[in-house]
């Protein structure tokens, strides 16, 4: 496989102009998050891929996704136009923090910002594009509450130690937990990742699991495998 692009089962992924490529966190909230509606928004798009995993989902569906890096808007723009999904996937040169759109959106995912360091030993647009300093938790959880329907979802990947630091902003917001599973690259590790996903509903209970990404043997696990199975093409 080149390094110049990452091929799924029903679209590709062309990322060498992304300061972000293709990772497993971005994986595992399109093939996890709640992506039900008709209007679904992806922010901090990077290549297009959540966007797409939630057009490939959700066949009724409208899906936009925006970022502020002007290169990978123009590559994910690329990416949905050479996908099945060009004629319900935009995306947009647009900063969340300045987003006023005319109606809500049913369902957000964001795979956001979660490095908190000043400085970090990586190029300028990866800084940009995982450094927190750039959209806080805050802000960023605070405009999502505005852009959401009433029973509208928000689908979120942090690491597993922010996790309730996130659930309690998003709380504030009147965002209630729905949905959250732990993940683990191995059995024998803590959890690495938090998916969360948020109701702008209260909710009675909250669907709790976990998830480990390898087999004993180093391959995928048969639970990475099944959540995944729409889209990687068949590999250990």
């Amino acid at each position: 496989m080149s390094n110049d692009f990452f091929r799924f089962k029903r679209f590709c992924i062309r990322h060498d102009r992304c300061a972000m490529k293709v990772g497993t966190d971005g994986v595992l909230l399109g093939a996890w998050g709640c992506v039900e509606g008709r209007r679904i928004l992806d922010i901090g798009t990077g290549t297009g891929l959540i966007a797409l995993m939630a057009a490939q989902r959700n066949p009724l569906a409208s899906v936009l996704g925006i970022d502020i890096d002007e290169e990978a808007v123009r590559q994910a723009q690329e990416n949905v136009s050479e996908s099945p999904f060009s004629g319900r996937v935009t995306c947009a040169l647009q900063d969340v923090l300045t987003f006023c759109p005319d109606e809500r959106y049913d369902a957000i995912l964001c795979n956001p910002p979660f490095f908190t360091e000043d400085t970090l030993p990586e190029g300028a647009s990866r800084i940009l594009a995982r450094n927190n300093n750039v959209l806080p938790f805050p802000q960023l959880i605070s405009h999502v509450g505005k852009l959401l329907t009433v029973g509208g979802t928000f689908s979120v990947v942090v690491p597993a130690t922010l996790s309730q630091q996130i659930i309690t902003l998003c709380l504030l917001e009147g965002l209630h937990l729905k949905r959250r599973c732990l993940v683990s690259t191995t059995s024998r590790k803590p959890p690495r990742r938090a998916l969360l996903c948020f109701s702008s509903q209260p909710q009675t209970s909250v669907a709790e699991s976990t998830l480990c990404l390898t087999a004993p043997d180093g391959s995928r696990s048969i639970a990475y495998k099944e959540l995944t199975d729409a889209f990687y093409l068949d590999k250990s």
